[in-house]
């Protein structure tokens, strides 16, 4: 049977007794007075316990709170040994730090990856015929006929101008990085059967 050294000297470092017939416990499982260098305050403790030798007798030979101080890892035949009160604390931190990093670095690799939604704007185009005889409807199949990846068309309407000409007023969703809207319009112009002009009425980002 030993006593943690390590142990009773945080203990002692705020109290002066173990706890009450406790100390003769541990004294006599501690079996030899420590290294005041290595232990001050059990060697202390273990001079103060000891002046009082005569009385042990009379005090009981085991107690709970002095078992929580035996079967540690340094007893008074291993004084020769260094004991390090602070190694555990070190390695505890290193150990807490590595896991952080490894949660920040996981979190940081994930916010990189996601992908950002992207960015896109609501246009309403006006497309002008020639005349009021052109054939807008037509002129709106061959407007809608434009595909290509990040472009959407919508809702459209005619839009009456004056002289009885209409014009076309169509709403389409674009990706800003996929779809210039000055190369929609020089696509909508090569209808030259139909189309006159086109202009951008409105824009807005979604």
């Amino acid at each position: 049977m030993s006593a943690d050294l390590a142990k009773l000297e945080q203990h002692l470092s705020t109290r002066s007794y173990v706890e009450g017939s406790a100390d003769v416990f541990v004294f006599k499982a501690l079996g030899a007075a420590p290294d005041a260098s290595k232990s001050p305050n059990v060697a202390r403790w273990y001079t103060h316990i000891q002046s009082y030798a005569a009385d042990h007798a009379t005090l009981p030979g085991s107690s709970n709170a002095g078992e929580a101080f035996i079967g540690g890892a340094a007893s008074a035949a291993d004084e020769d040994e260094d004991v390090d009160l602070f190694g555990s604390d070190d390695e505890e931190d290193a150990e807490a730090e590595r896991i952080k990093a490894e949660r920040v670095a996981a979190y940081n690799a994930k916010k990189a990856g996601k992908a950002k939604p992207a960015a896109k704007s609501i246009v309403t185009m006006d497309v002008k015929p020639w005349d009021d005889e052109t054939n807008m409807e037509e002129l709106e199949k061959a407007v809608r006929s434009i595909e290509q990846d990040g472009l959407l068309w919508g809702a459209s309407k005619l839009v009456p101008i004056g002289y009885g000409i209409k014009k076309l007023q169509i709403t389409v969703v674009v990706e800003d990085e996929k779809v210039s809207m000055d190369d929609l319009q020089e696509k909508i112009a090569e209808f030259d059967d139909w189309v006159q002009s086109t202009d951008i009425a409105a824009m807005q980002k979604l």
